[in-house]
């Protein structure tokens, strides 16, 4: 799987990067901590991005800790890798490796050494037989997935236009692209299923982003993306959502609009 990056991508995840550690299921990230012994932790990362899971998770986790990021940008990895996370819990060291890569091509052997496999807002860019094949590589390691949409967007106040605009985007989260189906707000569900065939118990938990005023930027471009995307799914939307549109950015000015955006986090094999 190759995936062609926005130029501002980087910008976007640093945007998104406070939103995205208020939202991960911090109990989850307890139960990852009671089950570390405080021995070195090897710690796989699929789809790193500039590595904002180490830098989230790291911290909060005992014991010297070796990060091996994965992702597909060589940009990214190196923003990655020189923004290690400080330290441990504990003080204890974090290292930082990279690897450039398709992460739909990783296999039980790329990953043999991992004590815990990380993952944040990546399984719903994947097809149901790349989240098969990807949950087949990690089903004999503890597994964070964090952050894959749902699908639930709730605006207030609310607006008629709303929901018609949230199935748009919906249908284009799940569009064909490159000749692969992708998940979109299927790939949480996916990913249990396919846990679950593979006789691993998983936990699920709510990770909403909840964006109000002091998040007008993120809520802003989040905005911006949301109805772009709708739009490019049913063009006829362009005209019908063109006063829709400078509402709801007049209100977000205003910080007079709340946005949730649903995701749900899965943690696997205890």
């Amino acid at each position: 799987m190759t995936v062609d990056l926005p130029a501002d991508f980087a910008d976007w995840l640093a945007l998104r990067e406070p939103a995205d550690a208020a939202a991960r299921a911090a109990d989850l990230a307890d139960a990852v901590r009671h089950r570390v012994t405080g021995g070195p932790l090897t710690v796989h990362d699929l789809g790193s991005g500039t590595g904002s899971m180490a830098r989230w998770l790291a911290p909060l986790l005992p014991g010297p800790q070796h990060w091996i990021l994965h992702d597909q940008d060589a940009d990214l990895l190196a923003r990655a890798a020189a923004a290690v996370p400080g330290a441990a819990a504990d003080g204890a060291p974090v290292t930082v490796t990279t690897r450039r890569g398709d992460l739909t091509r990783l296999t039980a052997a790329d990953l043999a050494d991992a004590d815990l496999v990380t993952a944040s807002a990546l399984l719903d860019m994947l097809t149901a037989e790349e989240v098969d094949r990807l949950v087949a590589a990690c089903a004999g390691r503890r597994t964070l997935f964090a952050l894959s949409v749902t699908g639930r967007v709730a605006l207030t106040p609310a607006d008629p236009l709303d929901a018609e605009v949230a199935a748009a985007f919906n249908a284009h989260q799940r569009r064909r692209v490159g000749g692969r189906t992708l998940l979109g707000p299927d790939a949480a569900d996916a990913a249990a299923a396919a846990f679950a065939r593979h006789g691993v118990d998983v936990l699920t938990r709510p990770s909403p982003w909840r964006l109000g005023p002091e998040q007008a930027a993120l809520a802003t471009a989040w905005f911006t993306g949301w109805l772009a995307a709708a739009r490019e799914q049913r063009p006829d939307l362009a005209e019908a959502t063109r006063a829709y549109a400078d509402r709801r950015r007049a209100e977000l000015a205003a910080g007079e609009l709340r946005v949730l955006v649903d995701h749900r986090d899965l943690l696997a094999g205890g």
